[in-house]
């Protein structure tokens, strides 16, 4: 193996610890987003998952009950997307931009 190899296998190994520790740090962030002029709060972590859901009392109404199903899925959406989002681009500081499929 050439010093030149060498050097690329120990630069991809770096990159991947910090990835990894990226992916913890990312795991514990949270994005708040909300839908109805703040009637609902959804809350995801950088893993993408629900860590919470807040739904106002005034806005649960049993004769529109669409109308709160529709903010819901708005809200969790919008966080999930924005979660995403936070990854991609934290994620980009590591690898320079360059999309590895499978990584995140």
């Amino acid at each position: 193996m050439s010093k030149g190899l060498g050097n690329i296998m120990k630069q991809a190994q770096m990159m991947q610890q910090k990835m990894g520790r990226m992916q913890e740090e990312l795991a514990e962030r949270q994005i708040e987003v909300t839908a109805g002029g703040g009637m609902v709060t959804a809350v995801v972590n950088g893993r993408q998952q629900l860590v919470s859901l807040k739904i106002e009392k005034s806005v649960v109404d049993p004769e529109d009950v669409e109308m709160l199903q529709d903010l819901v899925v708005v809200a969790v959406n919008e966080a999930v997307k924005k979660s995403q989002d936070m990854v991609q681009s934290e994620m980009g500081k590591i690898t320079g931009g360059f999309n590895i499929p499978g990584l995140f």
